[in-house]
């Protein structure tokens, strides 16, 4: 089958496959037996489904969001237009893969649908279904498909075109058109300037209220599998609080691991950096992630100094005068991360800017960030205590009782 398709054509597979017990050995006969590119699959199975497709890192999926048929209304539209099953299966499948490796199947003739679509996956390529029913809508589905590059479409051929003679001189035909409307659209939206390579993280999915701020949703997943926990807890500092805020959980939820470093990397895309240091170990699997997603080398100042071996304090590679960015997971006294940049400093890096997830004194009690800022280091943090108890109190996880002990 390889053989007969040019290699510079994609050959993708519509198997809408769904099962999970074959998906390994599906994979493997696909893309190393068949030398395909890429298999359309079924998303209900979730994130599972996708994963042993997206091991193979030159190939990718393709996940069924939206079909066209009439019948499949009642289901697809489920609980209500406003917040349709189809865009939370395109808002949630995105957390599954890079862009690169995972594309989106909408079945729709319709640009309002298109563009309802392309608003929740702006970063994402649409492979287009049924669009052909009513060929003079073409120009409203370039419209609304389109992404900022006038790109990002993958569209079929008329399937009427497959029996004519002049198959390869009208299919000609209708890409001149399409690349006509390309330049006309790139001219009419002029593109911002610079081109920044921004970092896609996924709207909120329902199921919460609407409060109007980013990581709202992801706030509430993280208490409900144990994040915060209520007692009393000695920190590393020595300071005992009557709450403890435990993000190691995250690391066995792939799902949420995932949006947690799209949290971080919305803060590190601002920043200059060579490599990436986690202070041990807590932020250790973070830094890891970090590294992978942003395409940086991880490096670490290790916590104590073995005795034997190469003893030494920075582990991994780096060349005197790096600019390293220091991630941590909480920031409460900013001791711990002032021990480890001295570490770094010592060994001739460059610290100027420290990300944390959560700032625990925030816009309350500043001590920690102006210890650090006295330092001479930049703090940046995706959260603040007062943020997540707002959120939680908003979304009925906390009672006023419990919400009062985190203020």
């Amino acid at each position: 089958m390889r053989d007969l398709v040019p290699r510079d054509l994609p050959l993708i597979i519509d198997a809408k496959h769904g099962d999970l017990n074959s998906s390994t050995a599906l994979a493997h006969y696909l893309f190393k037996d068949l030398g395909v590119d890429a298999v359309t699959l079924s998303p209900l199975a979730g994130q599972d489904i996708a994963a042993p497709f997206l091991l193979y890192a030159d190939k990718a999926v393709v996940i069924t969001c939206r079909s066209s048929n009439p019948a499949a209304k009642r289901i697809q539209y489920h609980p209500n237009e406003g917040d349709p099953l189809f865009l939370q299966i395109v808002r949630e499948c995105q957390l599954w893969g890079t862009p690169d490796q995972l594309l989106l199947e909408v079945g729709t003739s319709d640009p309002t649908v298109l563009g309802q679509v392309r608003r929740a996956a702006p970063e994402r390529v649409l492979m287009l279904r049924s669009i052909w029913s009513e060929e003079e809508r073409l120009d409203g589905l370039l419209e609304a498909g389109f992404n900022d590059a006038a790109d990002g479409l993958l569209l079929p051929l008329p399937q009427n075109l497959l029996v004519e003679d002049d198959l390869g001189e009208q299919a000609a035909a209708l890409k001149g058109l399409i690349n006509r409307r390309r330049e006309r659209w790139l001219s009419q939206h002029p593109r911002a300037e610079g081109n920044s390579c921004a970092v896609w993280v996924a709207e909120p999915t329902g199921g919460s209220p609407d409060t109007g701020e980013p990581d709202s949703q992801l706030i509430i997943d993280l208490f409900d599998i144990g994040c915060l926990l209520f007692g009393e807890y000695v920190q590393a500092s020595g300071a005992v609080f009557n709450y403890y805020v435990d993000l190691r959980q995250i690391i066995s939820d792939p799902n949420l691991f995932h949006r947690v470093l799209h949290s971080y990397a919305s803060l590190l895309e601002g920043l200059h950096f060579d490599r990436i240091a986690g202070i041990p170990y807590g932020s250790l699997p973070t830094a890891t992630g970090l590294s992978l997603a942003l395409h940086k080398p991880l490096i670490y100042p290790r916590k104590e100094v073995k005795a034997h071996g190469a003893r030494r304090l920075i582990e991994g590679d780096f060349i005197e005068g790096d600019r390293v960015v220091v991630v941590d997971d909480i920031l409460i006294t900013g001791g711990s991360v002032l021990e480890g940049i001295s570490k770094l400093e010592s060994s001739g890096l460059v610290v100027e800017d420290v990300v944390v997830f959560i700032d625990h004194g925030g816009q309350r009690d500043r001590r920690a960030r102006e210890r650090l800022q006295a330092a001479g280091y930049r703090v940046h943090a995706v959260l603040d205590i007062a943020r997540i108890t707002r959120t939680l109190l908003a979304a009925g996880r906390l009672t006023a009782d419990q919400a009062a002990v985190l203020a």
